[in-house]
């Protein structure tokens, strides 16, 4: 006799839920679905909150923790709703050798924030990666999921002037 598991109940009548179910169906609601999962709850909703994981670890039978983990390890997974604008900082060796370290003080200065954090009017995210891919760009900056080469800290500060209330 197969073994059969119910699924839970989305956690809300939200369309995007059955983006995240489409994607773990797509598997066969397999344990190693979990990081591509993950990455479709970010991507559908922006972030990962601990009703995502559990509606996720839940679905694919992995234990909460193992959730967590993967979602706490991951430099591209995020706990906490992003601003209405991110940057995204790239810090690889080739931008950091061109300047990149430069335009985070700068994005820092700029929007009042450390990286990893959030303005308190929740118009901008700042963010730093290991690296995007761009390194013939150097240094490059990801502007609201845009990538931008060859960033000055002119043309920082021009993008992220508009990002904060006069």
């Amino acid at each position: 006799m197969p073994l059969t598991s119910k699924k839970p109940p989305l956690p809300s009548e939200d369309k995007r839920w059955r983006i995240v179910n489409g994607t773990m169906r797509r598997h066969g609601y397999a344990r190693d679905a979990l990081i591509e999962t993950l990455h479709t709850v970010q991507e559908s909703f922006g972030f990962l909150d601990k009703a995502s994981l559990r509606f996720v670890a839940d679905s694919l039978r992995v234990p909460l923790s193992q959730a967590y983990g993967v979602a706490t390890f991951y430099h591209f997974f995020t706990m906490k709703p992003p601003g209405e604008h991110v940057c995204l900082i790239c810090m690889g060796t080739a931008c950091y050798i061109k300047g990149a370290g430069a335009l985070l003080n700068e994005a820092q200065a700029a929007l009042g924030i450390q990286a990893g954090e959030t303005t308190a009017d929740a118009k901008a995210s700042l963010m730093t990666a290991r690296c995007i891919g761009s390194c013939s760009v150097a240094p490059a900056v990801v502007f609201d999921g845009e990538t931008m080469g060859n960033v000055a800290g002119k043309n920082l500060r021009e993008k992220l002037a508009g990002w904060r209330p006069a």
